[in-house]
């Protein structure tokens, strides 16, 4: 959707501006431009491939879509600093938090971890949204407005395995979430997890096809979730139509996961 559709009414992101952490592939990248669509201002945010990064915001560009490119580290504390500083010079001060950038997730039996990866994984789970709302959080409470949405994942209410340190983490964010939802609940700040199923992006294009065939076959709506999927309610929780939503994890994933 495009054009004056998508920015009516309770849904529009007009006069907003967003940050997608991790935003030119993937689901990070069509969230970026669904909330663009709706009107927002988006910051492009990516740590490597450059070349990839420029790609992006020059056809989100071409599509007439009011978006910046900024490089950052968001497990960093001072890149995270520079980063939301820059955002607010180019664009404005970030309105609407989206957490997605995330690093390779190998999947290893217990034996097989060192404690250093169960550590990148808390880095990029917990840390980083923690840095990021500590720096976008002083404008978000000043205005009394502000969206924090986390992408999570299935795997911590199907405790997949052998994933440990990938499952903690995401356990870990989701009580994260949940706290911080109650804690900026009185200054109107919403704080939400979106979980996705195995949605395949970028990243999966050499996952073995038997993998992806078993999975298939667990989906209750027997078909595979596309990037727009996640895009559309990562829209709806950073609008005004879901200004009484908070503190909840939303599973995006065809009825793999229910309640």
């Amino acid at each position: 959707m495009q054009g004056s559709e998508t920015t009516v009414g309770a849904l529009s992101l007009q006069g907003r501006v967003a940050l997608v952490t991790g935003s030119t592939t993937g689901l990070g990248k069509a969230m970026a431009r669904e909330l663009a669509r709706a009107g927002a201002k988006v910051a492009l945010n990516y740590a490597n491939n450059r070349e990839r990064a420029e790609s992006v915001l020059h056809a989100f560009r071409d599509e007439g879509l009011e978006v910046g490119l900024f490089r950052a580290d968001v497990t960093d504390e001072a890149s995270v600093l520079e980063l939301t500083r820059a955002i607010s010079v180019e664009l404005g001060p970030v309105d609407i938090l989206v957490v997605n950038a995330t690093p390779d997730q190998p999947q290893r039996r217990i034996e097989d971890y060192d404690w250093a990866f169960y550590q990148s994984m808390l880095d990029f789970f917990v840390k980083s949204p923690y840095l990021l709302t500590r720096a976008a959080l002083p404008h978000m409470r000043a205005q009394r407005w502000g969206r924090i949405i986390n992408i999570g994942s299935e795997v911590f209410q199907r405790g997949v395995s052998p994933f440990s340190a990938y499952v903690a983490a995401k356990g870990a964010q989701n009580g994260w979430t949940r706290s911080m939802a109650s804690e900026l609940a009185p200054d109107n700040i919403t704080v939400n997890i979106v979980a996705p199923g195995w949605i395949p992006v970028e990243r999966h294009e050499k996952d073995p096809e038997e993998q992806k065939a078993s999975y298939l076959a667990l989906i209750p709506m027997q078909r595979w979730g596309v990037p727009a999927d996640v895009a559309g309610i990562v829209r709806f929780l950073a609008s005004d139509a879901a200004s009484f939503i908070t503190g909840q994890n939303i599973a995006v994933n065809g009825g793999m996961t229910v309640g």
